[in-house]
């Protein structure tokens, strides 16, 4: 039987992580924190959270806890880790957003770094087989060799966000040198989908589009973004799950770090305009929005944001030859269950 910890289970991520874990597993315990905060509407968390009891209590094959909680709380976080032995350890819990880490430092250093610290801390104390953490793509910052691949530099962050990311890469690898806790970083690329964070892109232009307001497309259009569907997330995150690095000595008797860092990205990054395109005709395919809406007295080109990048380009390679995956959905299908997720869940 494994007892699993998902942290930010209650988020974008997370949610669908345990949700998949419900469908995969049987007789674990699965434990869920998150601290609900603010950041977006709070009911939407409250909504993920009602399907992950619905699904748990029509098939419940697993056990199932949700804790409302931070990991910034360290005596919250090593009762959880005293009571439950985890045996794996997924760590999605993080403030997420480029630009509101500009006008909100302190949360950024709260939940990224000290709640990252507890975590590898308790894992320290409370051995586990696999810890695996949520990196992103912004750790790449303005690189200009493109695609982005793990093996390159990531030393010049353009945002806070990326700079408490690249931290958490640091932490792990020197947790997993001093203390031999195998761990994985996943560095995510613009994942999008069905109940997303507002904040995002395609989520944010289809609340504006609908109250007739402008969306601002950045850098005139002249971004590309590697754009990933949750369930490719999803998909890399349980087969990463279950094939931890492993434990090795080195010549001095040490351990060799038990450490990986993985891109999980599309592979085809999309020009922001193409990627509105797309986003208006399946709003109108499903009935958000009507077919004579006129798009384009509602688009604003505006010059580059400060923190942002100019491209996304994930070079998953590595994911393909060590867990035999590549993200496969298609822009447009991703879109498509979004518009008639929004559809179903807004009216």
């Amino acid at each position: 039987m494994k007892n699993i910890l998902v942290t930010g289970s209650a988020g974008f991520i997370g949610a669908n992580v345990v949700k998949r874990l419900f469908g995969e597993l049987e007789g674990a315990v699965i434990v869920g924190i998150d601290n609900m905060n603010a950041y977006y509407d709070v009911s939407l968390k409250e909504y993920r959270l009602r399907e992950l009891e619905t699904l748990n209590s029509e098939n419940p094959r697993n056990a199932w806890t949700f804790v409302r909680g931070s990991i910034a709380d360290r005596e919250l976080v090593d009762r959880l880790f005293a009571e439950y032995g985890f045996d794996t350890v997924v760590n999605l819990a993080a403030q997420a957003g480029v630009r509101y880490s500009i006008e909100n430092p302190d949360v950024y250093i709260e939940s990224n770094i000290i709640g990252f610290y507890n975590i590898l801390e308790a894992c320290r104390h409370h051995p586990v087989e696999h810890l695996v953490y949520a990196s992103s793509s912004s750790v790449y910052g303005g690189n200009k060799k493109v695609p982005f691949s793990v093996d390159d530099r990531v030393d010049n962050p353009v945002s806070l966000y990326a700079a408490t990311k690249k931290s958490n890469e640091l932490f792990a690898h020197c947790y997993s040198k001093l203390y031999n806790i195998p761990s994985t970083g996943l560095r995510f690329f613009t994942v999008y989908g069905p109940a997303g964070r507002p904040d995002m892109a395609y989520f944010g232009f289809t609340n504006k589009l609908l109250k007739g307001e402008n969306i601002q497309i950045y850098n005139y259009g002249n971004c590309r973004r590697d754009f990933t569907y949750v369930d490719d997330i999803v998909e890399g995150i349980v087969r990463v799950m279950a094939k931890a690095p492993a434990k090795s000595v080195g010549d001095d008797g040490l351990p060799i770090p038990p450490y990986a860092v993985y891109n999980i990205g599309g592979g085809q990054p999309e020009n922001l305009l193409d990627f509105v395109q797309i986003l208006q005709e399946e709003l109108v395919r499903s009935g958000v929005l009507p077919a004579d809406y006129d798009f384009e007295a509602h688009k604003q080109l505006v010059p580059m944001q400060a923190g942002d990048v100019p491209v996304t380009y994930a070079d998953a390679t590595a994911l393909e030859r060590d867990f035999g995956f590549t993200p496969k959905t298609t822009l447009r299908e991703g879109l498509r269950r979004f518009a008639e997720w929004y559809k179903e869940y807004y009216g």
